[in-house]
């Protein structure tokens, strides 16, 4: 006959396995954890990070209000880093907590 506290554990196990999963266990014996990002291709990848780095230098340089003319493509895709954001956000966690 099982215990209250083993029947609270096995409960909880479930929703740990359900809803917390923006983490991953670390593979190998370091202490780090990983979250993955899904992206479509290298292109993709290379255009968030030229994002997030034009969005940096905006938020450093305080007086300017555009991106120096020697960056090629000076518009960013907030919405491509938004969608990035997004999938580190933890909703599920939020879910269980609620």
């Amino acid at each position: 006959m099982e215990t209250k506290e083993s029947k609270d554990l096995e409960y909880l196990k479930k929703l740990m396995s359900r809803y917390l999963n923006t983490l991953k266990m670390p593979v190998d014996n370091t202490e780090y954890y990983t979250a993955e990002i899904k992206l479509l291709n290298y292109g993709e990848l290379g255009c968030v990070i030229s994002n997030m780095l034009k969005l940096c230098i905006l938020g450093l340089d305080t007086e300017s209000q555009k991106i120096s003319k020697t960056i090629k493509n000076p518009t960013i895709d907030v919405a491509l880093i938004l969608e990035v954001v997004l999938q580190l956000f933890p909703v599920d966690k939020f879910e269980l907590l609620s």
